[in-house]
């Protein structure tokens, strides 16, 4: 799973430039077409590895309530977020993968609730979870980069 990891993190570190490398305005920017904005996107695919991965697995998010509510699968960007939140975002891109590899080196994860996702794709355990989530994270890169050319 080192491998699986890995490619998390170099994911998580070109979300991380993109928040590095626009404006707030250009961060919250909903470009015609698009239902959704860059930062939205870096903030679902925090929320979507923590559903995935922990609370499939009975396990205990390390997110708010309120972050997985307006983030998670069928929201869309409702409000302008301020700078204060995406810092906030930015300060969640590393630790829940960093903790994930932890708590999967430290065997914490023994049961999973099987999930069928968008793709028709049935995960039945964590392996799945955390593969999958590195497939749904190319996706919202991928839209990342459409909505920068967008901008």
């Amino acid at each position: 799973m080192n491998w699986e990891f890995d490619v998390a993190i170099k994911n998580r570190t070109l979300l991380k430039s993109f928040i590095e490398n626009h404006t707030l305005k250009e961060l919250n920017k909903v470009p015609d077409g698009f239902s959704n904005n860059i930062i939205w996107n870096i903030a679902h695919t925090i929320v979507t590895q923590q559903i995935l991965v922990y609370r499939l697995s009975g396990l205990r998010m390390v997110l708010s309530d309120e972050m997985v509510t307006t983030f998670k699968k069928g929201t869309k960007t409702e409000r302008n977020l301020s700078q204060a939140e995406v810092d906030t975002i930015k300060g969640l891109l590393f630790s829940p993968i960093e903790k994930t590899k932890e708590d999967y080196d430290n065997k914490i994860f023994q049961t999973y609730n099987q999930y069928t996702v968008s793709t028709k794709s049935t995960l039945s355990n964590v392996e799945d979870a955390i593969s999958f989530n590195n497939f749904h994270e190319g996706i919202h890169l991928g839209y990342i980069l459409a909505l920068r050319k967008s901008l």
